[in-house]
Order: C-alpha cells, then sequence, then structure tokens
C-alpha cells in the first residue's frame, strides 16, 4: 500500500456581479465582439468592496469540505493560492483557518500566479504523502480587478475574480489497482528571464504601492503553448499514460486561443478539454479549480475520471499534475 493525496470534495465561489462583455465595454474602450473574437470570455465576475481574496476563499473551502463530507475540525492544512492577498501579511490562508475553525494546524500562501494553484496542490501532495498533514484544504482564490489598469484595454478585459478550493486527504491505496484514486504525477517548472513579459509594476520593497498588472501578451502566448505542451508530456511519461488515457483535461482558463492550440499540439479532443473562460474570464489561481469544481458539478467529471490539471502564470511558472479522481 501507498500514501496517495486523494480528492475528497471540491468547491468554488464567484462574486455578486456579474459583468458582460456590453456592459464592460461602457466604461472601457472596446466591443464585445472584439474582447470574443480575441479571447473567447463573454463575462467575467468582479468583486463588490466588501468581497475580498479571503471572503471568496472561505466560501469556496466549505463548500468543499460539504462535498468531501468531512468536518473542518479534521483539516491540518491550508495552502492557499494568491497574487491577490488581502494583506501584505499575514497570509490570508490564516484568514481562512479561523473562518472555518480548525485552529492549530498549518496555513500559509503559495504566490505563483495563474500556475498558483497547481504549486499549492504540489506542496499539499508533498505534505500529505510524507505524513506532516492528514488532510488538506487547497485554496486558489483572487481579486484580480483590484490591480487591473482599467484604461489598458489590453489587459482590463481579460480577467475576473472568484475561487475555487479541493480537499485533499492521505490515503493508503493499492497501486497495483489501476484505478486507485489520487494525485499521480506532479512536475513543475519556472524561467524568471521572462519577468517584464507578465508582471505587477509595484511591490512593498520596491515602489510601496500595490502596482497593476502589465502584459506583453503576443509573446505569452507563444511561450504558453510551447511550456504547456512540454509539461503535459512530462507529466504523462512520469504516470505511464498518454493522451489517450485522458478524460479530462483541466487548464487554467486564460483565453481560448492558448486552450485550443495546447490541445491541438498534444492531439487532444477539444470535448476532452474543461472550458470555462467564456464565463468567468481569466481569473488566474483560482481558474483551475473553479473549472474543476464547473465540471464536476454539471457531471462531466465523474468518480474514476482520470484528469489532468495544467497552467502557465507569470514568472513565468507552470506546471501540471495527473489524478485519479
Amino acid at each position: 500500500m501507498t500514501i496517495r493525496s486523494v480528492v475528497r470534495g471540491s468547491g468554488s465561489a464567484l462574486p455578486r456581479h456579474a459583468v458582460s462583455n456590453a456592459e464592460l465595454a461602457q466604461r472601457v474602450d472596446t466591443t464585445d465582439e472584439w474582447i470574443t473574437e480575441r479571447t473567447g470570455i463573454r463575462n467575467r465576475y468582479l468583486a463588490d468592496p466588501d468581497e475580498t481574496t479571503s471572503t471568496l476563499a472561505i466560501a469556496a473551502a466549505r463548500a468543499a469540505l460539504e462535498a468531501a463530507g468531512i468536518d473542518a475540525s479534521r483539516v491540518d492544512l491550508i495552502v492557499l493560492a494568491t497574487a491577490t492577498p488581502d494583506q501584505t501579511f499575514p497570509a490570508t490562508a490564516t484568514q481562512v483557518q479561523h473562518a472555518l475553525g480548525c485552529h492549530g494546524g498549518m496555513a500559509f500562501d503559495v504566490a505563483a500566479v495563474c500556475s498558483g494553484f497547481l504549486y499549492a496542490m504540489g506542496v499539499a501532495d508533498s505534505m500529505l504523502k510524507t505524513g506532516m498533514a492528514k488532510c488538506a484544504v487547497v485554496i486558489g482564490a483572487e481579486t484580480f480587478s483590484r490591480i487591473l489598469d482599467w484604461e489598458d484595454r489590453g489587459t482590463c478585459v481579460l480577467f475576473g475574480d472568484g475561487a475555487g478550493a479541493i480537499v485533499l486527504e492521505a490515503v493508503d491505496v493499492d497501486l497495483a489497482d489501476p484505478l486507485a484514486p489520487g494525485i499521480i504525477a506532479t512536475r513543475l517548472h519556472a524561467d524568471g528571464r521572462h519577468n517584464q513579459l507578465l508582471y505587477v509594476d509595484g511591490g512593498p520593497s520596491t515602489t510601496g504601492t500595490v502596482g497593476k498588472l502589465r502584459m506583453k501578451g503576443r509573446e505569452v502566448f507563444r511561450h504558453a503553448v510551447v511550456n504547456l505542451a512540454e509539461v503535459l508530456t512530462e507529466v504523462l511519461e512520469a504516470a505511464g499514460k498518454t493522451s489517450a488515457d485522458i478524460d479530462w483535461v483541466v487548464p487554467h482558463q486564460a483565453n481560448a486561443r492558448i486552450l485550443d492550440a495546447t490541445a491541438r499540439k498534444l492531439g487532444l479532443p477539444p470535448e476532452k478539454v474543461v472550458v470555462t473562460v467564456h464565463d468567468h474570464a481569466n481569473t488566474s489561481a483560482a481558474s483551475v479549480p473553479l473549472a474543476f469544481d464547473t465540471a464536476v458539478r454539471d457531471g462531466r467529471i465523474k468518480p474514476g475520471d482520470l484528469v489532468m490539471f495544467e497552467a502557465m502564470g507569470g514568472g513565468f511558472t507552470w506546471g501540471a499534475s495527473l489524478v485519479r479522481v
């Protein structure tokens, strides 16, 4: 028997306010047609002043625990991926911990932008496998609208706010069983040479301000397609699987073009790719768990399915993880 991190449940949360392209065009020099054609995005959710990264994260975590049928008192690890924490410190994860009432365990944030959830899941998986924890809540949560330059129509139309979470539990599984559940293989990467292609132009130690998001979209697109195809191949090889074995790919929802290009490069049929970018836009670290929870709740992803998570974000950071749910 071998310990694996098994997904017990998922949850998600969105702000109250949905903003369509047409509504956004009333405040930004753009059109519904321009946004849809270039990105596939038709809608996004933007947080009101009383909605924060922590409130969204707490709601998503509670939904995941309810779906898992697990009491919060059993949670001894919370890893929250975000680029938009409520405060510089303490970690937003500690606010989630307090709200859930699971005191005394570990709680910390991970910063890897759009790849953040993959990084957070990888960290939690390692800690569960080594016995440092037994039950983890892994969250991706963002209020990216707080760091957008609303005068830059090339970036502000791309992003939205939201949160997604999963509950992981350390379980002894029989690896001789081909349908044994849990995280099978994960690979994570980073390359800091590309900082200036996707970044925020502020921070406590440089400008003393929060800063705004800056992106060179064409260059990011080129790197994303190559890096994601490579890491997906790497994970499949580590797991002894092929793309034909995958039931679902749950990618970071950056834009429809990247999703299509990555699927083509791997020879994956589009019907195997979970796409929610049209409804939620790019929610950074929340993107992957939000899409996963959407597909679980609408019945697409079922117990026993082999699911590939993948993402790339600023840094650059990127990664993928293969999971039997």
